[in-house]
């Protein structure tokens, strides 16, 4: 056995028992990483609201929930509904690891399988995940004109290299 050596990421389908573990790591994500472009107040009101929880849990009844396992723990979770990257969440405390490139790589191979073109959207002052995503071959479409907070959106075909 060799000491010292590191597990390889895995990507499976979240569980149903998979919700508390999967609702902790997006509270301390939004938490930890939110607070420069959203303030605050708008972290503190989103995650004491239980909207964060709810998301998770609705979209885990509806599938579509994966987890990103390190040495079988879980460090990362997506949400993929229909063309869409709705939600991508790395642990904090493992970011700029090469967790978020395996992700986002199961991500765009599930949709494109399905879909010709893929989306996600991210806040417009969230600069290091737009720098991932366009270093990952993703495209801006410009603004999402909707309510609520801003949200830039990014485009991927299944011609675009990786």
């Amino acid at each position: 056995m060799t000491t010292g050596q590191q597990h390889q990421p895995s990507v499976r389908p979240a569980a149903p028992e998979d919700l508390g573990d999967l609702q902790a790591l997006a509270r301390r994500t939004i938490d930890a990483c939110y607070r420069g472009f959203l303030g605050d107040e708008a972290v503190d009101r989103f995650i004491g609201s239980g909207a964060s929880d709810a998301h998770v849990e609705s979209h885990l009844g509806q599938g579509g929930v994966y987890c990103l396992l390190l040495d079988g723990r879980i460090a990362g979770l997506s949400i993929l509904d229909g063309p869409t990257v709705d939600l991508m969440m790395i642990d904090p405390d493992r970011h700029r690891r090469g967790l978020g490139r395996v992700l986002l790589r199961h991500a765009e191979e599930t949709l494109l399988a399905r879909c010709p073109v893929i989306r996600l959207e991210t806040f417009p002052d969230n600069v290091g995940a737009r720098e991932f995503y366009e270093a990952c071959g993703w495209v801006s479409a410009g603004l999402l004109e909707a309510e609520g907070p801003a949200k830039l959106v990014y485009t991927r075909s299944a011609a675009a290299p990786s």
